[in-house]
């Protein structure tokens, strides 16, 4: 079972992604850990992104939450819909978060831009080549290859309980940012995630992790 606190945030480290057709836990945070994800807007570009991601790059969508500073989202890339091609990131975790930060990142810099330039500061940061402004926190976040099924089912709970434990809602379902809804049948939810969860997890043989502790 994987055990982890609802605002953990995992320590940072160079993130290897590895798309052998494993299931994948992925948490990414907003720069510099600020709520950027507090209003319904925001939130709503990154529900439009997720949608937009999954039909691009054709993964499962199993859980996912959007909390004020940062996201989680479990999901399944099956290993025959990643693109053989070098240098395509087509269902491919690297592809996958581009498609799922690089459209929320540009709609919050342009309205802010438009609507409120005093609040872009608080996304900008001075680089060699001058000013940038970053919407979420530099490098990959946090990849987790999922290989235990019964795994899954728990990451599907942990995914759903954030809100509460931050005291936002008292059941999950209350959120409207998540997919709790919609696992409970609800007609109102944002997305209907992929009833695909397995009972057992097939991993081609070639692409099998060895042990890695480079």
């Amino acid at each position: 079972m994987i055990v982890m606190s609802a605002d953990s945030n995992p320590p940072r480290k160079k993130v290897k992604h590895y798309d052998n057709g494993e299931p994948h836990f992925l948490t990414f945070s907003c720069f510099r850990r600020q709520q950027f994800l507090s209003k319904d807007r925001t939130r709503q570009w990154f529900v439009d992104a997720l949608d937009e991601a999954r039909a691009t790059h054709g993964f499962h969508l199993w859980a996912w939450v959007i909390m004020p500073e940062h996201v989680h989202v479990l999901l399944w890339p099956p290993f025959d819909l990643i693109s053989p091609v070098e240098g395509c990131m087509t269902g491919r975790i690297r592809g996958i978060l581009s498609s799922l930060k690089r459209p929320v990142a540009r709609n919050a810099i342009a309205y802010l831009r438009e609507n409120a330039p005093k609040t872009l500061k608080q996304l900008a940061v001075d680089t060699p080549t001058g000013v940038e402004h970053r919407f979420w926190q530099t490098g990959s976040g946090h990849d987790e290859n999922v290989s235990e099924p019964a795994a899954l089912h728990a990451l599907v709970e942990y995914v759903h309980l954030n809100p509460v434990r931050r005291g936002l809602v008292n059941k999950p379902e209350d959120w409207p940012w998540s997919s709790a809804r919609d696992w409970q049948n609800l007609s109102d939810s944002m997305l209907k995630v992929d009833r695909t969860l397995p009972e057992a997890i097939e991993v081609p043989w070639a692409m099998r992790r060895r042990n890695d502790r480079s």
